[in-house]
């Protein structure tokens, strides 16, 4: 299993060293290489990793990181609903623990195949793209390498869905809202545009279905989990939004945003929203800080009255399930 990844620490240093190394990414930041070169070192890390340490003080617990310490209980979750005939191990894409040191355990134990479980969701090449070239990399040295079966995304997946239906109904079930949010992280429409399949992506009405031809659409996959999400939960046309949150720089990034969508619905009247961000398996800066600090503060600021921000699948039963059983249906 590999997530996104998380600094060592709340320091400047170890939190710019992250920045320095996620954002230098070419599938991150799809810029030539020297003008990425200079745009994060000689601006985005030194200025911004300051106020990112901050707002990682913010989030960070006495366990440290929740990136990644969920992630190690996970690990050992699943591995104790998979039991001994599998051997379970857990990386980040950037920093520690990392993805090389992740596959390492496997190296010589003469296993039959090897699971890839990107813990994103949606498919994008920014995320599961990178994690995937990584391994390959990673893997592509040893001597001997094993059978590969990659889980590329699980946007659709039933018990994904349910488990995230689950933790809405928890707050549904004690108060009524008069919105609906379903936040999902941006990505620049260049990426998009990039990956589309004969011009299918028009970063429009386009993906109000799902198909062969948009199923490696992030935008697709991030309106079909919430046509699911909104099945599973029985709402009602109109009473919810989707929208994209985290966008980074001038260039356009696909939309709608989540910032403007709070804005519009709280100064037509919308007074409580329940807040779900479906693109995050992990607490998280986007979710506990931007999702659930900083658009409680825009929606106020607007009008609104009660903000609730849905938490992630981190550690919970029917989470586990599906990982359990995503990795079953591959042996």
């Amino acid at each position: 299993m590999v997530n996104l990844g998380t600094p060592d620490s709340t320091k400047t240093t170890d939190v710019r060293k992250y920045l320095r190394e996620f954002l230098m990414d070419w599938r991150v930041i799809d810029i030539p290489f020297l003008n990425r070169w200079m745009l994060i070192n000689m601006i985005i890390a030194p200025f911004r990793a300051p106020k990112s340490a901050h707002e990682y003080k913010k989030l960070w617990e006495e366990k440290g990181s929740p990136l990644l310490f969920h992630g190690l209980e996970l690990q050992r979750l699943v591995q104790e609903a998979l039991g001994s005939e599998y051997i379970v191990g857990f990386g980040m894409r950037y920093q520690n623990p990392s993805l090389e040191k992740a596959v390492e355990i496997f190296k010589d134990k003469a296993i039959q195949k090897l699971i890839v479980l990107p813990l994103y969701p949606q498919y994008a090449s920014a995320s599961t793209g990178s994690t995937i070239e990584e391994l390959m990399r990673v893997v592509g040295k040893w001597q001997i390498i094993p059978e590969l079966n990659i889980i590329s995304n699980f946007c659709d997946h039933p018990l994904f869905i349910k488990a995230f239906a689950d933790l809405g109904r928890k707050y549904m079930n004690r108060q009524s809202y008069d919105h609906i949010i379903f936040s999902y992280h941006g990505i620049p429409e260049r990426q998009i545009l990039k990956g589309s399949v004969k011009n299918q992506c028009q970063l429009g009405a386009c993906c109000s279905s799902y198909h062969a031809q948009n199923k490696y659409c992030y935008r697709a996959q991030c309106f079909e989990t919430t046509r699911l999400l909104v099945q599973e939960l029985g709402l009602k046309e109109g009473s919810y939004t989707v929208s994209f949150q985290s966008r980074l720089g001038k260039t356009p990034w696909i939309k709608p945003y989540t910032d403007h969508a709070i804005q519009d619905l709280a100064k037509t009247g919308k007074k409580k929203i329940l807040f779900f961000s479906p693109s995050f398996v992990a607490d998280c800066l986007e979710t506990t800080i931007e999702g659930g600090e900083e658009y409680k503060i825009l929606f106020e600021k607007n009008g609104g009255e009660h903000w609730q921000l849905i938490e992630s699948l981190n550690t919970s039963a029917p989470w586990v399930e599906c990982i359990k059983e995503m990795v079953l249906a591959r042996t």
